[in-house]
């Protein structure tokens, strides 16, 4: 309502039914609005006045936070007069990083901080930062100011602030020390090419350097050798001594295969094998006098500690092109020629040869035929006698055969290994025991059985689950199954595999120490487990008439094992002679061709109390 038209209302009621005004109503009507005015002018004064402390409170909190913030922030903030390059603010982590109180850079130019040299380059960044209006990032790059400065490694950015006006008011620039995170990247990219223990390039690393050295070859037209090596006897002297000083031992060997090598790339490929990728061009001469070379530093005794420790070493060698072309066909060669080393005899160097390759293809068909003999059922079981020395059968071995539709009988020594190389020995293992179970449980007399395990099934599957199932599965009682094992399974994961046959015998299984005598350990292990038999190996006994040693071995091992009151059973007796001999020496049990050899259950129906009628009615 404008002022005239207020006045005329408030004139108005003033105004009396005669036409009089009352000057003095007037005058109270005109009073309260602008008394009313009055009050309305305070209240927005004072609002106004409360809403600018608000903003000014809030920007200063504003302003706190953000100070606390570029203090804080964990890399090192500046910031400088655009036309002077003199410094205005500086951070704490710009303190830590330059490695002087800002009080000292403050106000200053570069050419009064720092050293000419550094003041004239962060000189030149600012004026091209400047004259450009664009701003400069700088990406790990390696800086020398300052205390803390020197030799690190940073990530810095550096911008122009300008006034409202468009001129140059601000430089701003922040400095992030990567130093750290850079040797992170650099170790674990190191760890990922590196073997832990050795520090020599790992297997990924080896197969990288090939596939480069194969295209520069191919490029080229050049040749190069590839040395597949392998330490005899590690494993071994790994068990006698342990783990702590077989590490030991494996690097010591790397350092000495790394120093021998005359630049050569050497890798640990895993476990106790090596891998060298010669020169290109190299002479076959060469190449044969560094393996052997290699073969003799290795070959003399490596001292470790306190421990003098003796392992050998095996060396294969393969040529590109001649004995491949890709790397596949390279290594696989390698490896034929370091297995014919180790075959005959460890401790050798063997070039790739084509009779090599042929037998490495006879390997894989016949692992092929042995996935194959599993699924149609070409493995058979065999039984082999138990007896008292007397000559009473008390049990049976359950030994497996393959008979080859082509290749007949294929002797377990080539099939067995072979089987444990390849995972297969699970699979295998499985089946026998369980053909042996469900057989034995249907004879009619409680006799033994007993079933060798491999260290595979220790290692790999669930190997008291399955015997478990298949005691359960077939009926017989656990008490009348007897597992032979060889010191082998306890080689590696001593305590994961005693807890596992400690499991075991407390099912009621016998447990037996098979080839008795022919490891390191043999006598050791008799302290950690109470073993329920123990087998003489074969060796000792076939040469009981032939030398005295084997006499005086047996001899010890029988007296050993009454004075800690475990049964005895002698392995491959023939003659009455060797029979003769474990009866004077109080053996209690043997088994071997004197007794009977291993054959079909049909041959040994009467000794296991089932007729042939009942045999073929079942």
């Amino acid at each position: 309502m404008s002022m005239h038209r207020l006045f005329a209302e408030q004139l108005r009621c003033a105004t009396d039914a005669a036409g009089q005004v009352d000057v003095v109503r007037l005058g109270e009507l005109v009073s309260a609005v602008y008394e009313a005015s009055d009050r309305d002018r305070q209240r927005m004064i004072e609002a106004r006045a409360h809403t600018q402390g608000v903003v000014e409170r809030d920007l200063l909190r504003t302003q706190e936070f953000l100070d606390t913030i570029v203090e804080n922030v964990p890399i090192a903030v500046f910031a400088k007069c655009a036309k002077s390059s003199r410094y205005i603010l500086l951070n704490r982590a710009g303190e830590d990083y330059y490695g002087m109180p800002r009080e000292q850079m403050l106000g200053r130019t570069p050419e009064e901080i720092f050293p000419a040299d550094v003041a004239r380059v962060v000189n030149e960044q600012d004026r091209r930062v400047v004259a450009s209006g664009m701003p400069m990032f700088l990406e790990e790059h390696l800086l020398e100011v300052g205390v803390k400065g020197r030799g690190r490694v940073v990530n810095s950015r550096k911008m122009l602030i300008k006034d409202s006006d468009g001129e140059p008011q601000y430089l701003v620039g922040v400095i992030e020390d990567v130093t750290e995170r850079i040797a992170s990247q650099a170790r674990i990219s190191h760890l990922a090419h590196h073997d832990v223990l050795t520090d020599l390039p790992n297997r990924s690393a080896f197969n990288a350097a090939l596939e480069e050295r194969l295209e520069r070859a191919q490029e080229a037209s050049t040749s190069f050798a590839v040395l597949s090596l392998d330490l005899d006897r590690f494993k071994e002297v790994n068990d006698v001594f342990g783990h702590p000083v077989g590490d030991m031992l494996m690097r010591a060997a790397a350092d000495r295969l790394a120093a021998e090598a005359d630049g050569a790339f050497v890798a640990r490929i895993g476990g106790d094998e090596f891998m060298i990728l010669m020169p290109d061009n190299v002479s076959r001469e060469n190449v044969l006098a560094l393996a052997e070379r290699l073969v003799e530093t290795i070959g003399n005794e490596l001292e470790v500690d306190d421990y003098l420790s003796h392992v050998g070493l095996s060396v294969g060698i393969a040529f590109y092109p001649d004995d491949g072309v890709n790397a596949a066909t390279l290594l696989a060669n390698a490896d034929s020629a370091l297995y014919r080393a180790k075959r005959e005899g460890r401790g050798r160097v063997r070039f790739f040869e084509s009779e090599m390759d042929q037998e490495l293809r006879d390997r894989r068909l016949l692992l092929h035929d042995l996935r194959r003999a599993l699924e149609q059922n070409e493995l058979l079981v065999y039984f082999q006698p138990q007896a008292r020395i007397e000559g009473e059968v008390i049990g049976f071995e359950a030994l497996l055969r393959w008979n080859h539709p082509t290749r007949g009988f294929v002797p377990p020594d080539q099939f067995i290994p072979l089987a444990e190389e390849n995972g297969l020995i699970i699979q295998i293992g499985e089946w026998i025991l369980r053909e042996a179970c469900r057989e034995a449980a249907s004879w009619q007399r409680p006799l033994q059985v007993a079933v060798n395990l491999s260290p595979v099934q220790f290692q790999a599957g669930d190997l008291e689950g399955s015997i478990q199932r298949i005691l359960l599965e077939t009926g017989l009682a656990p008490t009348r199954l007897e597992v032979e094992i060889t010191e082998g399974v306890l080689i590696g994961d001593f305590n994961g595999a005693l807890d596992l046959l400690r499991r075991l015998k407390a099912l009621g299984i016998r447990i037996a120490m098979d080839d008795f005598g022919t490891g390191y350990s043999s006598l050791s292990y008799l302290q950690s487990f109470p073993f329920d038999k123990i087998k003489i190996d074969r060796s000792f006994i076939s040469n009981l008439e032939a030398t005295p040693q084997s006499g005086e071995i047996v001899r010890a091992v029988l007296s050993l094992a009454r004075a800690l009151n475990i049964p005895v059973i002698a392995e491959g007796v023939e003659t009455e002679a060797q029979r003769a001999f474990l009866t004077r020496e109080a053996c209690e049990e043997m088994q071997g061709h004197l007794v009977g050899r291993p054959d079909l259950i049909e041959r040994y129906l009467d000794l296991v109390g089932v007729t042939i009628e009942r045999r073929l009615s079942a």
